[in-house]
């Protein structure tokens, strides 16, 4: 097998153009083949701008093209599942943006895709959320400083207050980001790397603007909720309170708590510190290990590594995907059903 492996992208947007772009450029043996956007005209800039030789009018002329070795979709959650069963047909390598898909059906489509096709690499971009000290909450969890883990409380909010009169953004527009609403994928898919997925779930949801002006200027209904309220179980019996908002204002810091029966750990999302009270002591800890210890964003590094066969894809396989998935839908249905409902095992 040649190291040289051609990348096509699939959508530009701003994480493609500040993270891929830049990040598989610097790796030795990786040619920037091919993109294409939205445009004709947005694709030519992107590929101006990134030095990339070849602009495609379809996305599907771009993954059937044998000159691409590995497709990088960075388009909205609506084209996520199409493109990456393509490419995968088509015999490529799929890096696909998070989240992964519109719904739970489409991911799984997605993962029996891949399944079809076991020679080809495929990943999802993981959430960037406490990446860096992620190794050390790891070995706190494992080391059973914290005891058996009781309860689980996250906070993330925008810190805003109700916003009536902002256009919608593609986040609030459920045909092309599905089931997905504000945090709640990334969020949920960093408590997964430390204590597993859930068990089950129940939600209340919230729209406060019902309406707001598109991107034609014309009114559209939101569905996607701005305020989110989730109880869950993970296993063996912890309780989880997850709070997502983006009409909180000056609500409390971004945080997830994790409180067990001999200690209490602290995340910070923002300031990317972690914290740890044990039983007896009088305050917390700080476990945050030095910033030139953190492992950091190796996403690009990671997925190239599995295409040649020096590392396994960690952050984030498409299985972990599909129970990121399973939890979304589980609170949209949730909040629609105004019932628990429990998420496959």
């Amino acid at each position: 097998m040649s190291d040289r492996i051609r990348i096509g992208f699939v959508g530009a947007g701003e994480n493609t153009r500040v993270r891929h772009i830049p990040g598989f450029r610097k790796i030795a043996g990786v040619e920037l083949a091919g993109v294409v956007n939205r445009s004709r005209e947005s694709s030519a800039l992107v590929a101006k701008e990134s030095g990339i030789p070849r602009v495609f009018d379809r996305w599907e002329d771009l993954v059937s093209d044998p000159g691409i070795d590995a497709v990088c979709i960075g388009t909205w959650p609506y084209l996520h599942g199409p493109v990456t069963v393509a490419a995968l047909e088509a015999g490529k390598h799929v890096l696909c943006e998070a989240r992964m898909a519109m719904n739970a059906e489409e991911a799984r489509r997605m993962l029996e895709a891949s399944r079809r096709r076991p020679d080809r690499i495929v990943q999802l971009v993981p959430s960037p959320l406490m990446m860096g000290p992620d190794a050390a909450i790891h070995e706190t969890i494992r080391s059973g400083r914290l005891g058996d883990l009781l309860a689980v409380d996250v906070h993330f909010c925008t810190g805003a207050f109700v916003d009536r009169v902002s256009p919608m953004t593609w986040r609030q527009d459920a045909r092309v980001s599905g089931l997905n609403a504000m945090a709640m994928g990334i969020v949920y898919e960093t408590l997964m790397r430390w204590i597993g997925p859930a068990r089950s779930v129940a939600a209340l949801s919230r729209v406060f603007v019902p309406r707001r002006r598109g991107p034609d200027g014309a009114e559209t209904e939101i569905r996607v909720p701005d305020h989110l309220e989730i109880l869950c179980e993970f296993a063996p019996a912890a309780v989880g309170h997850l709070r997502f908002s983006a009409v909180a204002g000056k609500g409390p810091d971004n945080t997830a708590w994790l409180f067990g029966s001999e200690g209490t750990l602290r995340a910070d999302f923002k300031a990317q510190t972690v914290h740890v009270a044990a039983r007896g002591a009088e305050g917390f800890a700080d476990l945050t290990p030095p910033r030139a210890a953190w492992t950091g964003w190796r996403v690009e590094e990671e997925f190239v590594g599995a295409i040649r066969g020096t590392e396994a894809v960690r952050f984030t396989t498409f299985e972990d995907g599909v129970r990121y998935m399973d939890f979304t839908e589980a609170v949209a249905r949730s909040a629609a059903e105004r019932r628990t409902i429990d998420l496959p095992t």
